[in-house]
């Protein structure tokens, strides 16, 4: 759904090849502004200032940055497999006039494999990727655990290095969700049904179009970036469900962190494109 947590969606893959001398860790903190709806569909949107942890993790199978904490559970020079997490954040629905009355949306926790495709890359580290994600969903509120179903999420990823330092992203593709996914977030059960709200069972298959954007620079000890998403609905399976209230929406944030501290213990790291 829109905002990953506080993921700021810098959507740069660890595959180039040029090695570079890099500590095994780095700690910083600072501040986003982030902007999103409350899920994908809804028509309530809201703005935060949110707290930043910035954590980086350079292991030969754990590797954890800005974006994500993954596994690396096979790779070649052109081709990865790895195990990666991802999430949405929770819903009031007495906040959301629309879900009024209804149970609110626990947060939900994403995992399963990713196969990654190196398409193209360039001597100007300009790298096109094909992700390939399949992800299993659970939602809890830390007392029940329930089976929210399965999602992938194909993308094409353009990661671009440009002068000066900045890293530059653009992803693209499709969503598909299993029917337990759909009707978690858009079914409505008869006892929830009213004269405005009608009762919905959600059908799997194709969950809409997204588009990222995004950009990071690192300047010595301070960390920036930021993006913007566009969510299209329009052809969604789930698109005549009334808590589907709008046919596209737009996330957008801004970061900042400060490094203070990282490890006298250096490794050699494939260079990524990322704004470190």
């Amino acid at each position: 759904m829109a905002a990953r947590g506080l993921v700021l969606a810098l959507m740069l893959l660890p595959l180039l090849t040029a090695a570079q001398d890099k500590p095994l860790w780095e700690l910083g903190a600072g501040a986003a502004v982030i902007s999103f709806a409350d899920y994908r569909g809804s028509d309530k949107q809201r703005s935060y200032l949110l707290p930043l942890p910035y954590f980086i993790y350079r292991g030969e199978f754990l590797q954890v940055d800005r974006d994500k904490m993954r596994g690396l559970l096979f790779k070649t020079e052109r081709v990865e497999l790895e195990l990666s997490a991802n999430g949405t954040v929770p819903v009031r629905s007495r906040d959301n006039p629309v879900r009024q009355g209804m149970p609110d949306l626990d947060p939900t926790l994403e995992l399963g494999p990713s196969l990654n495709i190196l398409l193209m890359s360039t001597p100007q580290r300009t790298r096109l990727t094909l992700k390939l994600p399949v992800r299993a969903v659970i939602a809890s509120d830390f007392h029940h655990v329930q089976n929210a179903g399965v999602l992938s999420q194909p993308q094409l990823n353009l990661d671009v290095t440009m002068a000066g330092g900045w890293q530059l992203g653009l992803a693209a593709g499709p969503l598909f969700a299993d029917r337990r996914y759909h009707q978690y977030f858009y079914g409505v059960d008869p006892a929830y049904a009213t004269a405005v709200r009608p009762a919905y069972r959600a059908r799997g298959g194709y969950s809409g179009l997204q588009l990222v954007a995004a950009a990071s620079k690192r300047f010595d000890k301070l960390w920036i970036g930021g993006f913007i998403k566009y969510d299209d609905l329009s052809q969604a399976v789930f698109a005549d469900s009334p808590l589907a209230e709008r046919r596209n929406n737009v996330s957008a944030g801004i970061a900042v962190a400060w490094i203070f501290a990282q490890s006298p213990q250096r490794v050699t790291t494939a260079t990524n494109g990322k704004a470190e």
